[in-house]
């Protein structure tokens, strides 16, 4: 049987609103109430058995603070790498060219934003329309190499709310 690769998109946790306190938007953090959603929808992601071996994230603050938290909560703590493919309105060939210099990897996440990282799922899928992240969700799409070359399948989709479900009372 060929080998399965798996890319999990997650879209940031909930970030601080745009606004004369954030005038560059590239550095609103998470709130503290998006940490913390987002360490239990993690502890979901880790009751579920995922297993990373790299995550990408967009540089902005918000992408690679739910990047970190999601490297800190999953067992292995896979390495977190910055790239400008996952920076909001970056092309998707930037994206597919990324995923090109991880082709030994067989199961990779990616940190992103909105309408962005909704975009790339559905172009991974070979789907007309953007799938709907909530802030800190996940999606998880097997492909048959990395970077695909022939649409993928979508193994499941999932809001945070429901990852926080399967981690269970704590």
């Amino acid at each position: 049987m060929a080998e399965t690769f798996s890319l999990y998109l997650v879209r940031h946790a909930i970030a601080a609103e745009p606004g004369p306190e954030y005038p560059d938007d590239t550095k609103r953090p998470l709130t503290d109430d998006g940490v913390s959603r987002f360490r239990k929808a993690v502890a979901g992601l880790a009751a579920l058995d995922v297993e990373v071996e790299l995550v990408l994230t967009s540089p902005l603050t918000r992408a690679r603070q739910t990047a970190d938290l999601l490297s800190t909560g999953l067992d292995g703590h896979p390495a977190v790498v910055e790239t400008g493919a996952l920076a909001p309105g970056a092309p998707y060939k930037a994206l597919m060219t990324e995923l090109g210099r991880h082709a030994r990897r067989t199961a990779v996440a990616l940190v992103g934003h909105d309408p962005s990282i909704g975009q790339a799922a559905a172009r991974l899928i070979g789907s007309p329309s953007a799938l709907v992240f909530r802030k800190g969700g996940v999606c998880r799409i097997d492909v048959d190499r990395l970077p695909p070359v022939a649409p993928g399948r979508l193994a499941w989709f999932a809001p945070p709310r429901l990852l926080v479900r399967v981690r269970g009372p704590r």
